[in-house]
């Protein structure tokens, strides 16, 4: 798909929101969320990343992971100060990146290859603000179903033998998260099947599918790193990882309160009823 077509804003006074776009739906939902009070939105859709439908729609141009300079100029030729990172990211090689010469400068400062991810998003934050530019968190944008509660979301709710699962998940994550390393763990019957790292949640659970052990089902656990950068990588679940926690036999999802984004709340209570899935919010200490 062709660039649009770019120039100064003629929205609200308070200028577009510019939205950095990767993979799934959150895009969409911070696109309708601005629609909705408003607010006009500009894009930078990630190449290889962000899905055109997503953003058909929406005042948008395509740029590729490395093309810094390009991507600040298109949020500054289009009136950007407020900026929000919505949507999964694949970390690639810094070869793959391919970084122009300001991509080139940033990663000479921070050391690309030494950063967690976290660490990574901590120094990309940073170096925005030092552009002049606002960085928000996706939950700033939502409204309050946005983010889960404590509790049950639909129907099913764990067992003593799931309960235990989930505080050994939450310990488990907890270490995982404190070295930067990955939000997620599936654990079933005391024993760990899987942890996130590089690769993501759902990669976590297709892994998972052929660990399951015979017996109840496991349990996806799911929380913030301790200091996380959360305006730029929160937590998340959605339709999608209903479905593939449903495929590796898992009994249900547990995650932080208070700290996930639901993306299509409804969708994924429906989903997670039909899948006989138990979906629970908990607080971490």
């Amino acid at each position: 798909m062709a660039d649009r077509p770019v120039g100064p804003s003629r929205g609200p006074s308070h200028g577009p929101l510019g939205i950095i776009a990767g993979s799934g739906s959150l895009p969409r939902r911070l696109i309708e969320s601005c629609r909705a009070r408003g607010r006009a939105v500009f894009v930078v859709a990630l190449e290889g990343e962000a899905e055109p439908e997503t953003i058909a729609d929406a005042r948008h141009a395509w740029c590729r992971l490395g093309a810094a300079a390009k991507a600040l100029r298109l949020l500054r030729d289009n009136g950007v100060t407020d900026l929000v990172f919505a949507g999964g990211v694949r970390r690639p090689t810094l070869s793959a990146v391919r970084p122009d010469w300001r991509a080139a400068r940033f990663f000479a400062k921070v050391g690309y290859r030494l950063l967690g991810d976290d660490g990574l998003f901590s120094a990309i934050a940073k170096e925005l603000e030092i552009e002049g530019f606002h960085v928000v968190g996706a939950h700033e944008m939502l409204d309050d179903t946005s983010t889960v509660p404590e509790g049950p979301l639909g129907c099913l709710e764990p067992n003593a033998e799931a309960v235990a699962d989930i505080a050994r998940g939450v310990e488990i994550a907890r270490a995982l998260g404190a070295l930067d390393i990955g939000q997620a763990v599936v654990v079933q019957q005391g024993l760990v099947l899987g942890v996130e790292a590089i690769e993501g949640t759902d990669a976590l659970l297709r892994r998972c599918a052929g660990l399951r052990r015979a017996g109840p089902g496991g349990v996806l656990v799911k929380v913030e790193k301790p200091g996380q950068e959360t305006r730029i990588d929160r937590p998340t679940v959605g339709p999608q990882t209903i479905r593939l926690a449903g495929e590796a036999g898992l009994q249900g999802i547990a995650v932080e309160a208070g700290a996930t984004l639901l993306i299509d709340r409804n969708e994924v209570i429906r989903a997670a009823d039909a899948a006989g899935l138990f979906i629970v919010g908990v607080r971490v200490a």
